[in-house]
């Protein structure tokens, strides 16, 4: 289901048991049986009793020391009671768990998730027991060769129940999901539809924007969905005028209400299109992480911290890399006029070839689609980043997402961002075939850091195959350690501020040169933690590309995106 904030929900946040097993000896102890010594010579090598706690939402990683770089299984237990009446549903709503899930309920499994950044639920209406219950997760975030993402990624493995847990109380039939946005190409007509769950398919829908005076009525069929087409003058959503209204959907058995906002977002020709008006899109790439506390980001707060910089900075949206970030996030964002880029964690050296691989990249659409559609901010999606043209299956697998995606929802434009670009004689080639199944040309380059300039940045030269389609630079910069002024500015090794803005002094004279230039997004905001950033002086620990330090220090970078976002 979707929007369990406006159901009748009771939070399981708080203080969980847990039991950390780096040996993987759970399964074979069968710790959710939870059993307890019948006889004076009977033990159990393992008890909740007197076990640790730990806080969820959160990773398990920044709240005990010794779990700082662990990536292995811990088993959460929650306690819980219930007195659920007749003719109730209920279910247990996991907002993420990174990143195998498995979910036991008073000692018997009711289901497992793959996917650390997604929302899932299973119902316990048959299950639950009037009085006490436990709740025992196994949350497994080792890297898996066939996960998504694989094995190598640029970012902290951060594992555990990191998302809102919620015991959510429907009625036998429920409004289990609806789509409420403006049609594709449309200021003024809402084309969507809202389906129901349980047995009472057919009934009468009601859907309500007080605002707006407006009421719309419609039924749903045989099974349980109506199709829902009205029109209004909305005063619509845009990053000046972030405007939502309170929208109402009703059935004759139960009610949710959301905040809508109304938009057009669309590709045409080479230019993007806010609201039928061409936009050049001012962006930064965020990492869901709270850089002042060196954890994994996951409350309102936590989303304002990141958010209002990335204001401050000038931008009108935020990539948010590279996989789907928490619901608080994105309705931060939408709160405060920030278009949002939704991103799928299919992340470099993917698996196409393996047989799994089909269904774990639908559902993760599917999970990121149906979560955020009605969010007028998010305004596109992603569905790949940075893989390679040789890897076996990746065309045709990307292809069909693609396909997926655009099934699912027609209103938004999708892109896949690569970096196979060539770079010679100071000349871009861009021809990835990806970018047929691309509504933008979406491009991470770091000359001047990982490639050196071969000529000077305004006299750079473009070769597109595309050349029908808006360009976005999607990566872009260098690193450098904050305060750090001291060393050769025009040498990379010493990780100098002056280098760091150099780069970024050369990119904005290139990005005069790029044709069909859509907008541009560096990376990224803030340093963010990732292991293989070795460097004992410079590094530690950190990837050194934000503007901003991990302390929200202003590098000197940036002080140029702010003033180039300003110009735009």
């Amino acid at each position: 289901m979707i929007n369990i904030q406006s159901r009748d929900r009771t939070s399981l946040n708080g203080e969980w048991k847990a039991l950390v097993d780096p040996a993987g000896r759970g399964e074979y102890l069968r710790v959710w049986l939870e059993k307890k010594p019948q006889k004076k010579t009977d033990f159990f090598e393992y008890s909740f009793e007197g076990a640790p706690v730990l806080k969820v939402p959160g990773d398990f990683n920044s709240q005990m020391p010794e779990l700082t770089y662990y990536e292995g299984t811990v088993w959460y237990k929650k306690q819980f009671t219930s007195s659920l009446q007749p003719g109730k549903r209920l279910f247990v709503y996991f907002g993420a768990v990174n990143y195998l899930a498995d979910v036991y309920l008073n000692g018997e499994k009711i289901g497992s998730h793959e996917g650390g950044f997604t929302p899932f639920q299973f119902e316990i209406t048959g299950k639950v027991r009037k009085g006490e219950n436990s709740l025992i997760v196994k949350a497994d975030n080792r890297r898996l060769k066939n996960g998504l993402p694989g094995t190598g990624y640029d970012w902290f493995n951060y594992g555990g129940i990191t998302r809102d847990v919620d015991l959510v109380e429907t009625n036998g039939t429920y409004i289990e999901d609806y789509f409420i946005q403006l049609k594709k190409g449309s200021l003024d007509t809402v084309q969507g539809w809202v389906r129901l769950n349980g047995p009472e398919t057919v009934q009468k829908i009601n859907i309500r924007i007080p605002e707006l005076n407006l009421v719309y009525s419609t039924k749903t069929d045989g099974k349980g969905i109506a199709r829902v087409e009205f029109s209004s003058d909305f005063d619509l959503w845009s990053p000046e005028n972030p405007k939502r209204y309170e929208v109402i959907v009703e059935s004759e058995t139960d009610t949710v209400t959301d905040q809508i906002g109304f938009r057009s977002i669309e590709v045409r020709g080479d230019e993007i299109l806010l609201n039928g008006q061409p936009v050049f899109v001012k962006a930064v790439n965020i990492h869901e992480e709270n850089p002042y506390e060196g954890k994994r980001a996951y409350s309102t707060e936590d989303a304002r911290q990141l958010l209002t910089p990335a204001k401050e900075l000038g931008c009108n949206l935020v990539r948010l890399v590279h996989y789907p970030h928490s619901e608080h996030m994105v309705k931060e964002a939408e709160k405060m006029g920030l278009m949002v880029w939704s991103e799928l964690p299919i992340y470099q050296h993917i698996r196409f070839s393996d047989s799994l691989m089909p269904q774990k990249m639908k559902n993760m659409l599917h999970e990121m689609v149906r979560r955020d559609r009605n969010r007028c901010g998010v305004v596109i999606w992603a569905l790949s980043n940075e893989t390679y043209p040789g890897t076996p299956g990746r065309n045709k697998a990307l292809a069909e997402l693609t396909r997926k995606c655009r099934a699912a929802d027609p209103t938004r434009p999708v892109t896949h961002v690569t970096n196979t670009q060539s770079y010679e004689n100071n000349t871009f080639g861009i021809k990835d075939s990806l970018y047929l199944h691309s509504d933008i040309v979406s491009i991470n380059e770091y000359i001047g850091w990982y490639i050196p300039w071969q000529g000077r940045p305004a006299d750079t030269r473009w070769n597109i195959a595309f050349p029908d389609k808006p360009v976005f630079i999607s990566e872009f910069g260098g690193e450098a350690l904050y305060g750090n002024n001291d060393g050769p500015a025009d040498e990379a090794a010493y990780w100098t501020e002056g280098y760091q803005e150099k780069i970024y002094t050369d990119q904005v004279k290139m990005f005069g040169t790029i044709p069909n230039l859509a907008g541009v997004c560096p990376w990224l905001l803030f340093d963010y933690r990732s292991l293989g950033r070795m460097h004992p002086v410079y590094q530690q620990g950190y990837n050194r590309k934000g503007l901003l330090s991990e302390n929200g220090d202003k590098k000197k970078a940036w002080y140029i995106m702010k003033k180039y976002f300003k110009n735009k």
